[in-house]
């Protein structure tokens, strides 16, 4: 069959199902607006959240307590009380959700069918889907960024350990730090995504990733696996706090990369492996 579709005329696999169709078809989803919305809305809240609570002058001794300080520290606060989990679910969302969907609505068949080569369907959704995930990770900080610039002012990153790093350089810094968490967040994504192609139930994809995440966290909270925890993504999900520190610090966040990178390589390739040889029926 594929050498027949190969032979006939004007047909050519890198012309089907071209990335911006693909990421037309995903921008018009519900729940991808949904999902941008919550993401904006997080910075309003945390600032209504800081409005109505107390402080005490003076007192400064987590990234949190810095939050009101300029723009950029309540950006820095906005990316640490999300990155943990929040983050996580628009990159299985957007990961899990893109192959299962297909064979829930029965229509993974007729795109095959059109012919889309499997491997060029998997890897049109799997780059879309990326995209879409960095977009998701980065709008969060960038609204921070505007609204915290809004409400206290452009200046300097104050440091909860003393001194600050002047505008410029950091936002070098929170570029780094948003770069390595979408890196961190490459294990979710490969693990998402190798879901969707072995299920037809796009929730169950989506919270096979989330679940995973929260079973990483829990066992990273077992100090009796000692130096075994190093090998467990969720122990590197904060390393990107070196990056704001008066020193940059690589270590943690290199170790922290290659453990991601090195799951999702494996993750995608088992999808990729998979999907060519299962038998398509939705």
């Amino acid at each position: 069959m594929t050498e027949l579709l190969e032979q006939a005329p004007g047909y050519r696999a890198s012309r089907t199902l071209p990335l911006r169709v693909e990421a037309m078809r995903q921008l018009r989803r519900r729940r991808t607006l949904v999902m941008a919305g919550m993401l904006a809305v997080l910075p309003l809240v945390l600032v209504v959240a800081f409005a109505v609570g107390d402080d005490e002058p003076g007192r400064r001794v987590s990234l949190m307590d810095t939050a009101t300080t300029s723009g950029l520290n309540f950006a820095a606060v906005s990316l640490f009380v999300s990155a943990g989990f929040l983050l996580v679910v628009p990159v299985a969302l957007f990961c899990g959700d893109t192959v299962a969907s297909e064979a829930s609505w029965s229509s993974l068949r007729y795109l095959l069918a059109a012919p889309v080569p499997r491997t060029r369907l998997l890897l049109s959704k799997l780059v879309v889907a990326l995209a879409f995930s960095a977009a998701a990770l980065l709008l969060l900080p960038l609204v921070a960024l505007g609204v915290g610039t809004a409400a206290y002012g452009w200046g300097p990153l104050s440091l909860p350990t003393g001194g600050s790093l002047p505008a410029g350089e950091a936002l070098l810094r929170m570029t780094i730090a948003v770069c390595f968490v979408y890196v961190s967040q490459l294990v979710t994504a490969g693990f998402a995504f190798w879901l969707s192609t072995v299920t037809d139930a796009p929730l169950g994809a989506v919270g096979g990733a989330v679940g995973l995440v929260i079973l990483g966290n829990v066992l990273d909270a077992v100090t009796a696996l000692e130096h075994w925890r190093e090998f467990l993504p969720a122990h590197w999900h904060f390393a990107w706090i070196d990056a704001l520190q008066p020193e940059l610090e690589w270590g943690g966040m290199l170790k922290g990369s290659a453990v991601s990178v090195s799951y999702a390589t494996v993750l995608f390739a088992l999808a990729f492996r998979g999907f060519r040889r299962k038998d398509i029926v939705s």
